[in-house]
């Protein structure tokens, strides 16, 4: 059985989304289709009438410094990213979330706005992404507008995008600043092409001998991405100390809504890892900040 009819490959965002509004059976936006094929494939989602590629829309497909802002577009592979220079300079702990999703041929092909629309709570990409204050684009054929990325996710699979009427164009990023940075870490199993088990990500501004600010991310540990809020409070103003660490651990933990899952770790598992990941995640982002 065929799970599509039609292949599009529009030239524009307006041309992707009159396509996809027109077509007279279920349309869907592909751009890697590393999730989608599989789940049309094995059954998860029904089949569609009409694929639209859109990996031949330029601005989708633009990473680059856009008016004060780096601008990632929706269809950039996560090869590009991790191997960006523009990206590592400005979102380190996007590339090193990047370099760990799948494996080679999967990151040769897969794209940063599939692994935030697939919209699961430990999505390497998004994880990196919210610390760093990342804004969607967002179009319809009304215009655009932008959103906090935090929005965006509804429930485990579920976005506020409206189907077939909306796309998610790209991405948009603070510049970092002097004493500005961030890191990413993640356990998985020794395959490295599954979920994580955990990952988490920081970004941090750094003054002198303190935390200024600090914005952390934890997957999963909830239906939706979330950052640790209560953890974030502990931390600001403070020395990066195994003393004040523990007590963001604590505020964290106490956040955190881990779950036990029967294929990748227990939630005992997860709150003991977590400990670990935060720390060494808080230590990388605090010696960058450090070397401006």
């Amino acid at each position: 059985m065929n799970v599509w009819q039609q292949y599009l490959r529009p030239k524009s965002v307006t041309e992707a989304l009159q396509a996809l509004k027109a077509d007279p059976g279920p349309a869907c936006p592909i751009a890697g289709g590393t999730d989608l094929l599989l789940d049309l494939q094995q059954g998860r989602l029904p089949p569609v009438h009409m694929l639209v590629d859109l990996t031949t829309i330029p601005e989708m497909t633009a990473l680059e410094i856009r008016q004060g802002e780096l601008y990632i577009g929706a269809a950039v592979t996560l090869n590009r990213i991790a191997a960006s220079t523009i990206a590592g300079q400005h979102a380190r702990a996007l590339t090193e979330a990047c370099s760990l999703i799948g494996g080679p041929q999967v990151r040769n092909v897969a794209t940063l706005g599939g692994n935030v629309v697939h919209a699961l709570p430990a999505a390497d990409g998004t994880i990196a992404l919210m610390p760093l204050d990342a804004q969607v684009e967002v179009a319809d054929l009304q215009g655009r507008r932008r959103v906090p990325l935090e929005d965006l996710f509804l429930g485990p699979g579920k976005t506020a995008l409206k189907v077939e009427q909306e796309l998610l164009v790209g991405f948009y990023l603070p510049l970092r600043a002097p004493h500005h940075a961030s890191a990413f870490r993640r356990i998985m199993r020794a395959q490295g092409i599954a979920l994580p088990i955990l990952n988490l990500a920081v970004w941090m501004a750094r003054q002198t001998d303190r935390i200024d600010k600090v914005r952390i991310a934890v997957g999963p540990a909830g239906p939706t991405p979330w950052r640790a809020s209560a953890a974030e409070e502990v931390l600001r103003g403070q020395p990066l100390t195994d003393e004040i660490t523990a007590q963001a651990l604590a505020a964290l933990l106490n956040q955190a809504n881990f779950r036990t899952s029967p294929q990748r770790a227990s939630v005992d598992y997860r709150r003991h890892l977590v400990g670990i990941l935060l720390k060494d995640t808080l230590e990388a982002a605090w010696e960058r900040a450090r070397m401006d």
